[in-house]
């Protein structure tokens, strides 16, 4: 597939980045904070799931056929969602899409961001598509429910600890681009209305920003 949409920001040659994207997956985390970054970048949508040229191209990069994919500027190549926000919150400290290393907010901030990835984020990587970890239906089925119930229960976790209007109370941070783009994902929307009212209250909050339109168009037409 080609490039679905280019920054229109000036930028020298040699200078864009690529988000190798899937509409919907974890790529729109890194597509939104790229943007609230305003560092030019570029989408090109792959198919991970489908064997041909997409899948191939995705796999040249990123051999665990992973979205997203970033390549850098000068062709080398990130994974891990939160190792690509970092660098580009980095790359463009003025965004203040985290806190500074000498704000005490910081160490809240790391800690919730890796929360995201290295707890919840796993409930999905198993619970997906348990047909690769185990092979009875009935284990199957077990695993994805108590991933999901894993999930939530995590959820409630991040909801305690959630500021208001932003995670981190009155500024706007990359956790929120997390929860943002999560909240779409199982249990969906509605749980988290009913049981996570802060969470769903910042999704709602980035669905207003107009900066994230044209990401949040791509990713999430229907909301």
């Amino acid at each position: 597939m080609s490039e679905l949409y280019r920054s229109p920001r000036v930028c020298k040659a040699g200078s864009m980045f690529t988000v190798l994207s899937n509409p919907g997956c974890g790529s729109a985390i890194v597509e939104a904070t790229l943007e609230l970054c305003e560092l030019p970048y570029q989408v090109e949508i792959v198919d991970p799931w489908t064997e041909g040229p997409s899948r191939e191209r995705l796999r040249a990069q990123n051999p665990l056929l992973q979205v997203p994919t970033l390549l850098l500027p000068d062709g080398s190549v990130m994974t891990e969602s939160a190792a690509m926000v970092l660098y580009a919150v980095e790359r463009a400290p003025a965004a203040g899409l985290l806190p500074a290393p000498n704000d005490p907010a910081r160490p809240a901030a790391l800690r919730w961001l890796i929360f995201l990835v290295g707890a919840i984020y796993p409930t999905f990587t198993y619970g997906d598509d348990p047909s690769r970890y185990v092979s009875d239906p009935a284990a199957r089925k077990e695993l994805r429910t108590r991933t999901d119930e894993q999930r939530q229960g995590l959820w409630r976790v991040v909801e305690d600890a959630c500021g208001a209007p932003w995670f981190l109370g009155s500024r706007l941070s990359a956790l929120d681009i997390y929860v943002w783009v999560m909240v779409h994902w199982r249990p969906g929307r509605d749980w988290f209305e009913e049981s996570c009212p802060k969470l769903a209250k910042i999704a709602v909050g980035i669905d207003l920003d107009a900066r994230l339109a044209k990401v949040k168009a791509r990713n999430f037409p229907r909301t």
